[in-house]
């Protein structure tokens, strides 16, 4: 029986261990998959190529895990990397290849009205997160979007930005702060006016 994979696992680690445990890979899944509804949703305008694409991705990286290596970069990275490939794929093709999920024996997808109207939903509550990024001051902006979505660390982040450690520690809280704050206050996001 392997380890329970849980939230304090980090992505690199659920990857490298997907080879031999496939729990680690559905953690690594439940983790991203809502990221990447949206992304795709906000890309196509539509839930059901959002759920095609989103299934084919994790296909293609459930088949390549025994290729992640970490020390190449983010296990976050590695994933959108896949997930480009697919949106491009689709704009040349003009439909969603499915040789990963075929090459696995996954099933098409069927989904019903109420979970496309899910997927779309997710995607316009991670729109409204992105507003709110965007309507940051440059240097939180920038900030935010090193340390979080990129993943890199307050040093990384010091030395390209060329400033301290704390300065970027700050800009980062300041940054989430105010984001927080304008979702909260957000009646589409459940927040009050």
């Amino acid at each position: 029986m392997g380890l329970a994979w849980d939230t304090q696992s980090d992505d690199a680690t659920l990857l490298t261990a997907s080879v031999d445990d496939p729990r680690a890979f559905g953690a690594f899944y439940d983790r991203y998959e809502q990221l990447m509804l949206g992304y795709f949703v906000r890309n196509t305008g539509r839930a059901d190529l959002a759920a095609d694409l989103t299934a084919e991705v994790f296909a293609a990286a459930l088949s390549s895990t025994p290729s992640y290596r970490p020390a190449k970069g983010s296990a976050r990275g590695w994933l959108f990397g896949i997930a480009r490939h697919q949106l491009a794929d689709l704009w040349e093709r003009g439909r969603v290849e499915d040789r990963a999920r075929r090459s696995l024996g996954m099933e098409p997808l069927a989904l019903d009205d109420p979970e496309l109207a899910r997927i779309e939903e997710l995607a316009d509550s991670e729109g409204q997160v992105l507003d709110a990024l965007s309507a940051l001051p440059a240097d939180q902006r920038i900030a935010v979007e090193g340390r979080v979505l990129q993943e890199r660390g307050y040093a990384e982040l010091a030395e390209r930005l060329r400033c301290s450690e704390s300065v970027v520690r700050k800009r980062v809280s300041r940054g989430l702060h105010s984001m927080r704050t304008s979702l909260s206050e957000d009646p589409a996001m459940g927040g009050t006016t």
